[in-house]
């Protein structure tokens, strides 16, 4: 009698957050050195939006804030060309975020990769930045906030924002399309916002986190991470293969400082 055949093992997802989690710092705030020596945005904008950020960070987690942040950025976003936004974010990547990632990250994301695990970048932060820190780290895939595009430029309309509860839709119809059974998946996150994402896998954990999700993971007994030493990713990750997908999605409500500033400057060279 032949044994009976034994199926596959089923494919486990690790979900990363990216502002705090893997980069120590917000992703958009890290951009305005590089644009203002560049002269694309000037000093009274870069200060402007590096307060804003520091007002986001001290106060905490706050949806209503991030809210009016998101619905802001949206309003300016509307007629930016894509290609033009995406191409100066790429050019100022590696230099503004590489040296920001956390080692811890990029061992836990290693260790990840090692066991056969997919691993999924997901954050409110659009694809100028989301997808290339995703193709840099050598992840599976990623999710970000989805602006609208018409005829390739932004309509101001946001078709998916990748915040709050809707990370957890996200990764449950990651979960429905590549098969990962969700209690045997990992996630990863500085913020409190993000708790629903937590709550739906069988491994959460906390990372540097905020006052909120400090007390909260203390209460629930998940594991709590501190993430502390920034390296280069070029000295830890080799280049990624061809292979490797990184599926950004648009303009966020935390969406790239590299996007917002780009437009406000050509709109004023353009009067």
């Amino acid at each position: 009698m032949a044994p009976p055949s034994s199926s596959p093992p089923q494919p486990v997802a690790a979900f990363f957050d990216l502002d705090k989690t893997i980069i120590a710092s917000s992703s958009a705030l890290a951009f305005s050195k590089p644009l203002l020596r560049e002269g694309l945005i000037n000093r009274r904008a870069a200060l402007r939006s590096a307060y804003a950020q520091l007002v986001f960070s001290l106060a905490g987690a706050d949806a209503g804030k991030t809210e009016r942040m998101r619905a802001e950025v949206s309003a300016l976003c509307a007629g930016w060309d894509v290609a033009q936004v995406s191409a100066i974010v790429r050019e100022t990547l590696h230099d503004v975020v590489d040296p920001l990632v956390y080692v811890e990250a990029t061992e836990l994301i290693a260790k990840h990769k090692a066991a056969g695990h997919d691993v999924i970048v997901l954050s409110a932060t659009g694809e100028e930045v989301v997808a290339p820190v995703a193709e840099m780290l050598g992840a599976t895939r990623s999710v970000a906030t989805r602006m609208q595009i018409v005829d390739g430029r932004y309509s101001g309309q946001v078709d998916f924002y990748c915040y709050g509860e809707n990370k957890a839709v996200a990764a449950k119809e990651l979960a429905s399309v590549y098969g990962y059974d969700l209690a045997d998946c990992h996630a990863y996150t500085d913020s409190s916002t993000d708790i629903p994402l937590l709550e739906v896998v069988g491994h959460p954990h906390a990372v540097n986190p905020d006052r909120a999700l400090r007390r909260h993971a203390t209460e629930q007994g998940w594991p709590v991470l501190a993430f502390v030493n920034p390296v280069s990713l070029r000295s830890r990750i080799p280049t990624p293969s061809a292979g490797v997908v990184a599926v950004g999605l648009g303009v966020g409500a935390m969406a790239a400082a590299g996007a917002t500033w780009y437009g406000l400057s050509r709109r004023k060279r353009e009067k």
